[in-house]
């Protein structure tokens, strides 16, 4: 589900990010990229588990979103996730915030 606040869409994504839900993932991504300077916080608090195939997709737009001048930002983020993100070295490369707010009022400044 997207919820677009001002100018930032807060993706919210719910279950597994795997090769199984990796299509999906990947279509509402490119939905999001059709914006001009794209901002997206993803909202991972009901994540419950993210393979390479989801992070790769997370990449990849993440890619895409910086060449164009925008950003794309984590929220609410599990143990699971943190250590996830940390562990392949993706906590360098993406803002993790504690809760979506956070990521919109960090935006915002």
């Amino acid at each position: 589900m997207t919820d677009h606040r001002s100018d930032i869409a807060v993706l919210r994504l719910t279950g597994e990010l795997d090769s199984d839900t990796a299509n999906r993932l990947h279509d509402l991504l490119a939905s999001l990229l059709e914006r001009p300077v794209p901002r997206i916080v993803v909202d991972l608090s009901d994540v419950k588990f993210c393979d390479s195939v989801g992070l790769s997709a997370f990449i990849t737009a993440k890619q895409v979103i910086s060449a164009r001048g925008g950003w794309l930002s984590f929220a609410g983020s599990n143990p699971f996730l943190t250590g996830l993100l940390d562990t392949v070295g993706l906590s360098r490369y993406f803002a993790i915030f504690p809760e979506v707010e956070d990521a919109i009022a960090a935006a915002q400044l």
